[in-house]
């Protein structure tokens, strides 16, 4: 009954001491403004976390154009308007980081409306966890129909930010990047003997350099190096409009050219920043995050948002969720068959080595013992299932197993020597209570540092040292008071094991 209310985490949080908080402001702002918005924002951070606490806070702004530091940068970086800010705490630090986090997710949005907020993993364990993505709930909403999953996803986005412990929502993709339309004048172009692709390429030249349509390379006679020689209008001369509409166009023939502004007419209109694609198909991604509140319970209530919304969807389009979830649901389903399946190997291996069906059932009725204290002692703790959990359930019953053989090995000696079961049963229960006791307790005093999540880094193995103390505290009562109980009335009227067997 209490294990509904215990929650699912795939690992347990761990206070790294930083954090890295991704600012995005209006889609079309230039890096300048954007780097004005930071320092801005770093002030603000310098005034919430004392300075005592705050070690460093590291800028990435905007996109590189080097592939090396595109590929091992943030994915949630899609222009000159957003990026990273690496938050590093002392390793003294009074205040809780996710405290930190959790008032700056207060502030920073009314301090800076228009902007956007949220805080990815800075800890190699979560990304890796997140498997590259920038949270660790992804709902994905794929198909062709672009325009209808766009909205698709914003509806969801609103209806998860309503999910109790649920920070951090928001759609990846932006859609509303400003951009400068022009439309070539076919047929003035072509009364100067001019093509659309002439003029598109004129104003390529000027803007991104002679680099992309004409590639032109010195080599250094001193080293025999080759390097690119590309020319470009400079950006200082393209900060307005007129300038733009000013750009030489060459004409065939003439030595005077022609402006720009001349063959084409310019309008306004917005496109998207970034188009994502998974599996081919377009996709826009809802990320999610969790606070105060375990990583399964938001997931499930995201579950019905999702079959909700399924009917609703366009033809052809499709909502999954994927990211640290989708590993989560599927470990723990492993686990749990790995723990059904180790119960069985268990009482397969005692059948052969009792050569009966009743002892070795006898035996594992101390499991149920072992799995209650296990559930009770993380209720207590409030500690949420996770690997390192479900680990510590496998070692407590393990050592359960042993202990409830230990007893049923003594007591089948004792009816062998002419005891009935009932007096086999306590005797056993008398004799083995100092072996039993002993070898529980030296597993419980062995866990209880790690339980207690002492040391940087310990609340990632608390959980492991929580499950083995809680299981075998229960189990070992079941393995003095349950198990020769329940032998006692199996066994009545029994035959007595053959002793050359």
């Amino acid at each position: 009954a209490l294990a509904p209310a215990i929650g699912e985490d795939f690992f347990p949080n761990v206070d790294g001491g930083q954090f890295q908080l991704h600012v995005r402001a209006p889609a079309g702002t230039r890096l300048e403004e954007t780097e004005m918005i930071f320092a801005r924002v770093e002030q603000t951070i310098k005034r919430i976390i004392p300075e005592k606490d705050l070690s460093m806070v590291l800028d990435n702004i905007g996109l590189s154009t080097y592939g090396t530091a595109l590929a091992v940068g943030s994915n949630a970086t899609v222009g000159p308007a957003d990026g990273d800010m690496l938050v590093q705490l002392k390793a003294e630090h009074e205040g809780a980081t996710a405290d930190y986090v959790r008032e700056l997710r207060k502030v920073l949005p009314v301090e800076f409306p228009g902007v956007t907020f949220f805080v990815q993993p800075a800890d190699m364990v979560n990304q890796v966890l997140n498997l590259g993505l920038p949270a660790p709930i992804d709902v994905q909403v794929s198909g062709q129909n672009r325009a209808g999953n766009y909205e698709a996803a914003q509806k969801i986005a609103t209806e998860i930010a309503r999910i109790p412990g649920a920070a951090d929502v928001r759609v990846q993709q932006v859609m509303n990047a400003p951009e400068m339309r022009f439309a070539v004048d076919r047929v003035k172009a072509q009364e100067i003997g001019l093509t659309q692709r002439d003029v598109a390429s004129d104003l390529l030249i000027s803007l991104s350099s002679s680099g992309q349509t004409a590639p032109n390379f010195w080599v250094n006679p001193a080293n025999g190096v080759q390097y690119a020689v590309n020319v470009m209008t400079p950006q200082y001369k393209m900060g307005t409009l007129d300038e733009l509409q000013s750009t030489p166009v060459a004409v065939a023939g003439t030595n005077v050219p022609q402006q720009f502004g001349n063959l084409a007419i310019a309008s306004r209109g917005i496109t998207p920043a970034v188009v994502s694609h998974y599996n081919v198909q377009p996709v826009f991604d809802v990320f999610a995050s969790a606070d105060r509140r375990d990583l399964g319970s938001i997931a499930k209530a995201i579950d019905g948002i999702i079959d909700r919304a399924r009917p609703n969807l366009p033809k052809g389009s499709q909502i999954t969720m994927r990211g640290q979830v989708q590993s989560m649901r599927s470990s723990f389903t492993g686990l749990g068959f790995g723990i059904i399946f180790a119960i069985l190997l268990v009482y397969i291996i005692l059948v052969v080595n009792f050569q009966s069906w009743l002892d070795p059932l006898i035996i594992i009725m101390a499991l149920p013992g072992a799995l209650a204290g296990i559930i009770w002692m993380l209720f207590i703790t409030h500690t949420t299932f996770t690997v390192p959990s479900l680990m510590g359930a496998i070692m407590a019953m393990g050592v359960a197993t042993a202990n409830s053989v230990l007893l049923i090995t003594f007591a089948d000696d004792q009816r062998q020597a002419g005891r009935s079961a009932a007096e086999a049963a306590v005797d056993a229960g008398f004799a083995r209570l100092r072996p039993v006791c002993m070898t529980a307790l030296a597993m419980i005093i062995g866990m209880l540092p790690m339980a207690l999540g002492l040391g940087e880094g310990g609340e990632q193995n608390a959980p492991l040292g929580r499950s083995v103390i809680g299981g075998l505290l229960v189990a070992t009562f079941f393995t003095l008071v349950i198990v020769p109980l329940i032998y006692s009335i199996m066994r009545r009227g029994a035959s007595v094991p053959d002793a050359t067997t």
